[in-house]
Parts: structure tokens; C-alpha cells; sequence
């Protein structure tokens, strides 16, 4: 008797495609998470008894069909006589049934690869690159397009190198879902992380498959079990633990588990049957745009339906572009690019954005009618949104202050300057009384242009991914124009939320300390009067604001100016202990009388 099984391997081993193997399974009633739960082993013998069967069967079937086949011939030949109507009706059906049969062939699966800072993603590109890509390449030099194709023992992969789930979720927003697959890298040292957590989110909100990378495990305090039960917290259940999330243990530093990793992106590639015609026009989606100071716009195009080439006219957006040259990953030359084939494009008349949908047109004149109308759309919306911009009673009366902060932003690619701004602008919209006035965002290295529209509108100089020139660096200093570089989006994020909290007033909120019963009152001379108390709870300070109740109502509000230990002045009493309390200009103390002493702190911002 055989032992469990995967259901993939047993598949594997039965020499057929795992989505037959499950139609098998459906049909036997045998219930599954997915194509990686194991079946026990009564149910694969069962499996393999039914596939060897129906070979058999077929087998023998196809026998029978040449005896009657041969027969059929025989007849033919005795009666000599065609049957013009009956083989034009067959040939007619079997042309139809050919066409019903006919699909567009499979393509390769794009993979994004998501998770916290420091989880190992980047190196896990890097390995995949260099074992994968760079080892072909003359001098092993790989061109940084955002996107490139790892050619793998089960086929090619597309992996797309965004700047992190940020840029993933503003491609998906504009409704180019260029991912099919998500991959979370997770580190066996650290565990699940709030930015883990959004990239989950992230993923699960673009409905696309999720595979963790547990990474690390090289490491001696490595604990995928801990990851394991970490990702169970955010509703992704392992199969180890009877769900259907597939993980993987790997290390991007020694090459372990990676295999397994990309034979697990083929088996989900296979169950998902991604498929798309070549022929045709093209359609793709900008997966990054960057301004080259030779060569101009260079566009990252990732074809997802039909085939690009040289010399075709395209539209993004309000851009168009005459197809000058096409380059892969590796900056060599292509003549066309497929579908889930990354290729720069050099030919844009003006900065794409990422996310945009890319699409070819017959010819010139076509691409610029097409952005031209684009471009005019946009303005009349702008400016209807202006005229149906209504004035209340807030815009008249008591309008609430709000502080802007001018910010110039600089980034490395235009997928993180989309991201950027997308976060910048749900950071501002976060509070009323504070708004980021994003004055300048474009691609490249911040210049004195920069420093000259920061000095006249006093705003900071944020660069991410790119570092100025030296003699930017020496002006900003010297105009004392603050001038920030990141290398992680999530670090300038967190500055500008500092900013957005030093610009907003403080509020602050009663909190009470303690209560003190009068229990006699002492008339002192020039003193006035003294309410002889005790500390019923908490603490009371000398200069505490205080509230007189007397029978349920508050009779006085103010402070408590002197507060005394026998003859001697204290700063607070606590619990359980004598006092004599004087209130700022209030002498009508009486027996009875409950002290509750208070103060204002600082309401945390949310």
C-alpha cells in the first residue's frame, strides 16, 4: 500500500496535468483545499487503478476504431459511391469542432514579489536573477527595466521588481491588473510585520493567488514554525497546518527551497490556465517609466495581449509613441514582445504613468488623435469639477485654519513617484487642519531649479531613490533649504507624518488625579479659610486644578493654591493621608464639601 500523497506529485508521477487530475478527483467526490493537499493512500491507489483504466479503455477503443475503420473503408470501396452532401456536413463539423477545441496558447505567469523591509525580497530577486538571468548575459550585467523573465525547468516566469506593495496596488487601481501571482516574503528570524500585513491586504484586495517565502532559514534563529503560526493571525492557513496557503522554506542567501519555490509558481500557474492570444494588436500595461537624459522617456511595457513590435504606433494615457526600440532585461534588441513579456520602449512623446494601460493603433495620426482627445477630457473635467465647487456656510463663517506644507518630490521611477504621491496624499487627507501641497513631483535627481522654487515657497526637497548632485547638496545648505534622501519609502513616509504632527494644535483633555473629602473647615488669619481634607483617592498637587462639588454640583472651579501637612507646605498628599487645601479665590468652603483635583494633558494623535 502506498503512503499519502500530494496531489501535484501524484500527478507528476501519473505522467498528466494536475487540473485533470482534480476534475478526477471532483468526480470521485473527494474534497481538497488544492492541488498541494495530500490524498491518503487508498485514494491515490484508487487514482492510479482509474487512470491505468481509462488507458486501457482507451487503448482498446482505439483498436476497435481502426477495425471499423477498415471496415468502413471496405464499404466504401464495395459501393463506390460518394456521399457529396454527408462529407461536406462532416467536414463542416469537424472544422467546427477544431475551432471549439482551439484555445489561445498558455503564457507565462507575472509574479510580484511583496513583504516588510529587510524580509530578503531584493535578495531573492538577486538570486533568481543572477542563477537565472545574468548567467547568460555577456560580463553577467543585468539592465534594471522593473521587469525581466527568469526561464526556469518549468518554463519562463515574469517577475515584476516594483518598489514595494504601494506601487502594486496604484498598477491594480487604474485597473491594469498585471499580476497573476503574489509572493510574501516573510523572514524566519523576524516573523509577521505590520508592512507583511499590508502587503496581505494588498494582495488578497487584488484577488490573486498567495504564496508565502519563508525566508532565512539558514540562519540559527530561524523559526518558520513561529511564521507559520504568525500567518494563521491574518487568516492564510498553511497546508501544514490543513489549510490551502502554500509556503515555501528558503534562504535567498544559499539558493535552499528556491526550486521548490518556482515548481510552486509553475503548479499554480498551471491550475490558474493563463492563456492569451498572441495575435493581434497589442495591450499591455506600464510597469515603470524613467526620464534618460541621452535616449528621453523610457517606458517599461508589459505585454498582456497580443504582440509588439517595432515601428507600431501606441497610446498611453495622454502620451503616444512611434515604437523606435524595443530592449529585455538584458538590454539586447528585440523585434516583437508576447504576451508576460517585459520590454523597454523608446518612443514616448512625454512621461507615461505606471499602471497606464498601453495600447497599439493603426497608425500616426490615429495615436495623436486619441491622447489629444485624452488631454482635452481631462481638462473639461477638471474645470467642470471647479464650476461645481459649492461655497457654504463654512467657507463663509469660521472656516478652520489650515496649515499647508509645501513639499518637491523627487523619485528614481515613476511607478515610486505614483506610489509616493498616492501615500502623501492619504497622509494629507488624514487630518483637516493640515494639507501637503506636492508643488513639483517629477523623475530624476533634484536640481537648483528645485532649490529655486523651494526658496520662494518655502518647501522641503524630498528624493527618494535618487541622490543630488554635490553642488545641490552645498546650495540647499547654504539657502538652509531642508533637503531629505531616502532609500526606504517607508522611512520618508514616517518624516512626513512628523511634519503633519508638529503643524496640528495640541488638545488636551481633563484627566482627574484624585478626590479629597473636607472634613473641617479652619479659618486662619490672613489665610482665610482652609478646608481640613482627606485623601480619598489618587493624589492631590499643590497648583492642580480643581473642581468643588457640593451635593452632586460643582460649585467652584479654579486651582488649589496652597496645600499643607500639618504646618508645613507640601507639593502633593496621596491616598489615605490628612491635608489642609486653600482654593484660589474661594473661601465658602463648607464640611462635606469633595475636592476633585485634575489635570490637562495631551490628547495622543490618532
Amino acid at each position: 500500500m502506498s503512503q499519502k500523497v500530494r496531489i501535484y506529485q501524484l500527478a507528476k508521477d501519473l505522467v498528466i496535468e494536475t487540473k485533470q487530475l482534480l476534475r478526477i478527483l471532483d468526480d470521485m467526490g473527494v474534497e481538497y483545499k488544492s492541488h498541494s493537499s495530500t490524498l491518503d493512500a487508498d485514494i491515490a491507489d484508487t487514482v492510479r487503478q482509474l487512470v491505468e483504466d481509462d488507458r486501457a479503455a482507451r487503448v482498446a477503443a482505439g483498436k476497435q476504431e481502426e477495425a471499423e475503420a477498415e471496415a468502413a473503408k471496405a464499404a466504401a470501396a464495395e459501393k463506390k459511391v460518394a456521399d457529396d452532401e454527408a462529407a461536406m456536413k462532416a467536414e463542416k463539423a469537424a472544422r467546427k469542432a477544431e475551432a471549439k477545441e482551439k484555445q489561445a496558447p498558455l503564457r507565462a505567469p507575472v509574479v510580484t514579489v511583496m513583504g516588510h523591509v529587510d524580509h530578503g525580497k531584493t535578495s531573492l530577486l538577486d538570486y533568481i536573477r543572477k542563477t537565472r538571468v545574468a548567467a547568460k548575459e555577456a560580463g553577467g550585467i543585468t539592465q534594471h527595466i522593473g521587469a525581466y523573465v527568469a526561464d526556469t525547468a518549468h518554463g519562463p516566469i515574469t517577475f515584476l521588481d516594483t518598489p514595494g506593495h504601494e506601487a502594486f496596488t496604484a498598477i491594480r487601481q487604474r485597473g491594469a491588473s498585471a499580476t497573476d501571482i503574489a509572493i510574501i516574503v516573510v523572514a524566519a528570524d523576524d516573523g509577521v510585520m505590520p508592512q507583511t500585513r499590508e502587503a496581505i491586504a494588498h494582495a488578497k484586495a487584488a484577488g490573486v493567488p498567495i504564496i508565502v517565502a519563508i525566508n532565512k532559514i539558514d540562519l540559527p534563529q530561524a523559526n518558520p514554525d513561529k511564521v507559520m503560526q504568525d500567518l494563521m493571525q491574518v487568516e492564510l492557513i498553511p497546508e501544514a497546518y490543513g489549510g490551502d496557503t502554500i509556503t515555501a522554506n528558503i534562504s535567498a542567501e544559499t539558493g535552499d527551497g528556491i526550486p521548490d519555490l518556482l515548481e510552486m509558481i509553475a503548479l499554480v500557474a498551471e491550475v490558474e490556465d493563463l492563456r492569451a492570444d498572441p495575435e493581434g494588436p497589442a495591450r499591455g500595461v506600464v510597469v515603470e517609466s524613467i526620464l534618460d537624459k541621452r535616449a528621453g522617456v523610457l517606458a517599461t511595457v508589459l505585454v498582456q495581449e497580443g504582440t509588439l513590435r517595432v515601428t507600431d504606433y501606441v497610446v498611453s494615457g495622454e502620451s503616444w509613441a512611434k515604437v523606435r526600440r524595443l530592449t529585455d532585461h538584458t538590454g539586447t534588441a528585440l523585434k516583437s514582445a508576447g504576451p508576460s513579456v517585459p520590454a523597454q520602449v523608446l518612443g514616448f512623446s512625454s512621461q507615461v504613468q505606471a499602471g497606464a494601460v498601453v495600447e497599439s493603433v493603426a497608425d500616426e495620426a490615429t495615436a495623436k488623435r486619441l491622447a489629444e482627445q485624452r488631454r482635452e477630457a481631462r481638462e473639461e473635467e477638471e474645470r467642470e469639477t471647479i464650476g461645481r465647487k459649492n461655497v457654504t456656510l463654512a467657507d463663509l463663517f469660521g472656516k478652520q485654519r489650515v496649515t499647508t506644507i509645501p513639499l518637491i518630490l523627487r523619485a528614481d521611477t515613476q511607478g515610486t513617484l505614483e506610489a509616493l504621491k498616492g501615500v502623501l496624499q492619504r497622509e494629507s487627507e488624514s487630518t483637516d487642519e493640515v494639507e501637503l501641497d506636492i508643488m513639483l513631483a517629477d523623475v530624476g535627481a533634484p536640481t537648483e531649479s528645485d532649490l529655486l522654487l523651494a526658496s520662494t515657497a518655502d518647501a522641503q526637497v524630498l528624493a527618494f531613490g535618487v541622490n543630488p548632485a554635490g553642488s545641490v547638496k552645498k546650495s540647499a545648505e547654504r539657502q538652509g533649504i531642508p533637503l531629505k534622501t531616502y532609500k526606504i519609502i517607508y522611512q520618508l513616509i514616517e518624516d512626513v507624518q512628523r511634519m503633519i504632527r508638529g503643524q496640528i494644535e495640541p488638545e488636551f483633555e481633563e484627566q482627574v488625579i484624585g478626590h479629597a473629602e473636607v472634613r473641617a473647615v479652619i479659618q486662619v488669619p490672613r489665610s482665610g479659610k482652609i478646608a481640613g481634607s482627606y485623601v480619598t483617592d489618587g493624589v492631590v498637587k499643590r497648583n492642580a486644578k480643581a473642581r468643588l462639588i457640593r451635593d452632586g454640583k460643582e460649585v467652584y472651579k479654579g486651582s488649589i493654591a496652597t496645600l499643607k501637612r500639618f504646618k508645613d507646605d507640601v507639593r502633593e498628599v496621596t491616598q489615605g493621608f490628612e491635608c489642609g487645601i486653600n482654593l484660589q479665590n474661594y473661601d465658602n468652603v463648607q464640611e462635606g464639601d469633595v475636592v476633585e483635583a485634575y489635570e490637562m494633558v495631551e490628547v495622543p494623535l490618532a
